[in-house]
This record gives structure tokens, sequence and C-alpha cells, in this order.
């Protein structure tokens, strides 16, 4: 049905200090190829309102997928009740001030819409991927998904709120395992979903995707004739799609304010960094330089404003090394008075928004790829994400790679299979070498990041140069 939701917001009767609707209509298809063969063509249409009330300094929230005018006034007085008992056991009281008027929109940027190609047309590109990741007939399975979003979303409140935004969402995943005897080695497209962005259809070009998928093959077959990763301590460059990993959890996750205030200490776990370090806590080497960005064209968390209706703008979070600004949404910054970010993010219209990363990258340096490796004796080359293993705290850290390259005397050498590495959050930051110019950098995303109860896997993006850093522990695995 059409839904006007002004009219709607003004025609509902309750007794509230602040009221906001916030309509969301998602529309997904996914199509996914294995050896050849089509698995599965499917379409999912999620649509629906939350409502936000503000009663007795509490918010109250509750949502409806019946668009009508009794049903959302029936969510709008279950939240008042949910607000009113809430504010029985309040630790802070808010008013309007955390809910802005926001007036504005947003588009994701795109060549070719999402329905430039037919279902078929998609099909038959997946179906050359696999046929061009088997290289070989060592390589056992091929995969290959792509995944493609619409969302409309307009918030409108009480205090003149009206903010539209339209995002359009490309995801695409290839793969190839190969294997040799009992030896198994998988190959992806820069790591599991990593290559998701804000665009339209023009990111399925036959010409690049087929490119990609030939190297992805190449390299499996690499890795079943090369050696383990040794066991050292060594010198350690980091590629941006395995930055992308590092950066998500060694500090998108622990700088979220909701962490530190110990709300999702229970589920998720919450984090090393206390209130008192922001402005003071050295979290890595003077050439660390980390930035909230949700104005980044075509990266995959975008947007104008948060679900809080804060206007969304860039920020530094660490500075020279220097942590100097949370990622909290204008709830956490009341209760912190803490910086913050326009973060307020919720992952569906049945979701209430809660502080998440969105853009968070790392900024380039002034070192291109050639001269990094060659100041490197010897040391060790990683790319693409395959396991990781964090604490709660989000500072003792594990993590493996599908890739690596030897590199000796300053080139990169022989191919390492199951390179892993680990270390602690702020001495691994600290031992930040050198940072790749503009040239080295990667933008990625992923669509599964994980928090709050009831669970919100919601969408964000990294950007990152290569990175060098000095005396990291790395380690080979068990074929």
């Amino acid at each position: 049905m059409e839904l006007n939701l002004k009219q709607t917001l003004n025609d509902l009767s309750l007794a509230a200090d602040w009221v906001g609707l916030r309509y969301v209509r998602e529309n997904t298809t996914t199509r996914h190829v294995r050896d050849e063969k089509p698995q599965g063509n499917g379409r999912h249409i999620s649509e629906g309102v939350m409502v936000e009330v503000l009663v007795n300094g509490q918010f109250g929230y509750s949502a409806t997928n019946r668009l009508d005018l009794p049903s959302i006034q029936g969510a709008a007085e279950t939240a008042r009740q949910q607000a009113l008992a809430a504010s029985r056991w309040a630790i802070h009281k808010f008013n309007e001030s955390v809910r802005p008027q926001a007036v504005g929109g947003y588009n994701s940027p795109f060549v070719k819409p999402l329905d430039y190609l037919s279902a078929g047309d998609i099909n038959d590109i997946l179906i050359k991927v696999c046929q061009a990741l088997k290289a070989s007939d060592k390589i056992v399975k091929t995969r290959a998904m792509a995944q493609t979003t619409e969302i409309q979303q307009q918030l409108v409140s009480s205090n003149g709120s009206d903010v539209s935004q339209h995002y359009f969402l490309v995801s695409t995943d290839y793969s190839a395992t190969a294997m040799d005897g009992t030896l198994v080695q998988k190959r992806s497209d820069n790591g599991m979903l990593a290559r998701c962005y804000q665009a339209g259809l023009e990111l399925l070009n036959p010409d690049d995707t087929l490119e990609r998928a030939k190297i992805i093959a190449q390299q499996a077959l690499e890795l079943l004739a090369a050696e383990q990763c040794p066991n050292t301590t060594t010198d350690l460059v980091l590629a941006p799609d395995q930055m992308m990993l590092q950066i998500h959890e060694s500090i998108g996750h622990p700088l979220e304010l909701d962490r530190i205030l110990g709300d999702e200490r229970n589920y998720a776990g919450s984090s090393f960094v206390k209130l008192s370090d922001f402005g003071n806590l050295v979290y890595g080497s003077p050439l660390m330089n980390v930035t909230f960005d949700p104005t980044v064209p075509g990266e995959f968390a975008s947007y104008a404003f948060d679900d809080g209706g804060m206007k969304a703008d860039r920020q530094y979070l660490i500075e020279k090394g220097i942590l100097i600004r949370g990622l909290g949404g204008m709830e956490s910054q009341e209760r912190t008075k803490i910086p913050g970010v326009a973060n307020l993010r919720s992952s569906s219209w049945n979701r209430p928004p809660i502080d998440r990363m969105a853009n968070l990258n790392l900024e380039p340096g002034n070192t291109n790829f050639t001269d990094m490796i060659a100041s490197i004796e010897r040391g060790v080359y990683m790319e693409s994400n395959r396991s990781w293993s964090i604490d709660d705290y989000r500072n003792k850290f594990q993590f493996g790679c599908e890739y690596a390259r030897l590199i000796e005397n300053g080139k990169l050498t022989k191919t390492l299979r199951n390179p892993n590495y680990r270390g602690v959050t702020n001495p691994f930051w600290r031992s930040l070498k050198a940072v790749g110019d503009r040239s080295t950098m990667g933008i990625y995303g992923t669509p599964y990041c994980g928090k709050g109860e009831p669970n919100q896997a919601i969408r964000v993006g990294h950007a990152s140069p290569a990175c060098l850093f000095e005396d990291v522990e790395v380690f080979g695995g068990v074929d």
C-alpha cells in the first residue's frame, strides 16, 4: 500500500515528548552457482515501520509490518508503555536533543540500475565465472554468487525531521577449492563476501570479473605446491583486504561507546578501551590515522544521516596514533560526554538503532608498494582473511589468511600456505612501520557484522592501504 509517513505521524494520538517513525523497504535478490550449476535464485522483500517514543526521559520501541494507521497507532502505544516501564529503572534521562531535527536525502551512486540484467543474464555471468575458476582438474569446487539489494528508507519525527535515503547495493563472492591428495586449499575474491559496494550492475562487468576468476584459480593451484608459512617473529605486510578485518575487529568494535559502557557485555563482549583513554591513549604509531567516513562514494556503508537523525560527516577517530573520538551516536555521547559520530544505526525496520560501525577507514600514507617491500630484508606478505579469533575485550587476536608470499632481500619470492599471525591490539598498532600510499588503497565491506540483542547483522565498509608491521608473530597452520 502507499504510505504517507508524515500524514500518519500527524494522525497519531499519543501523549509523548517525542515520536519518530522510520519506514524501511528492502528488496534483495540472490543468485548462486556452484560448479557451473545454478543452486539458488531467490528474492526477499521486507517492509515495515519502527515507532520510537520518548516518554519520561526514556525511549520505547515497537514495530509493525502493517502499514495502516490503526496498526501504527497500536505500535506507538506499545512503545509508550515500554518507555514508561523503562523510566522506573533509568540510568540516564534523555530529551529530544538526542533526536535532532533532520531534513535531507541520500542516493547511492550507480551507472547501471539493478534491473539492467535479467536473472538469466546474471546466472550466465556466474556460470562463466565458475568455468574460469575451473582451471585444472585439481580445482574440485567452484562457487559464484551475486546479490543485489535496494533499500528505501524514510524517517519523520514530531520535531520536524524528514529524511529519505535510497540505497543500491551489490555484493559478489567467487571462490575455488583445490585438492591434491589430502591437501586442500581455498582461494576467494579478496576473502569471503569482501567485495560489497554501493553501486549498480556495472560491478558485474564480465571482462573484469572473469580476469579476477582466473587469478583466483591460479593462486588456488599455487597454494597446493606452496610451503607452509614459517613459525617466526618477523616483518609483516598486510594487503588491504586483510587490513579490512584488522580494522574491523581491533579498532571498530573496541571503539563502540555502548560496548565501553557495558551495554554489549553479556552478548558480544565489551572493550579494553576506557572512557579516560579518549584524548590520551597512544593507540598506535604516529603513522596511524583512522577516520569514520560515511561520505565516501560507493563504499558499502555510506549515508547522509544516521537512524537517529544525526548528519553524517567525516571525523578522525585516531589521529597520529592518538585516540580522540568514539563510535557512538548522540545517546552514547550524552551518557559519556565523549565526542562521537553519526553511527546510530539499525539493521531493519524491526530493530532499534544502536552504536554501529559504518565506513571505518585507515588513511593512506606516503610509501608505495615497491618501496615498502624493498625495505624488508625478511618478512611475510599476507592477503585475504580466512579465519579470525579475538577476545571479548577486543584485545588479544589471532587471524588467518588465504594466501601469502615470503619477502627476501626486498623482493616477494615463494608462495606460502596457511599463513597466520597473532598479537595484542595496542602493541600491534604501535608496531606500524609504514603505511601505503593511495595507489595501494583498497575498499571492501561486509554485510554480516553482528551485534545487539536481538541480533542485528549490519553492513559496514572499510578502506585501507597496504601496511607494514614489525616484529609480528607469524605461524603456519595444519593441512
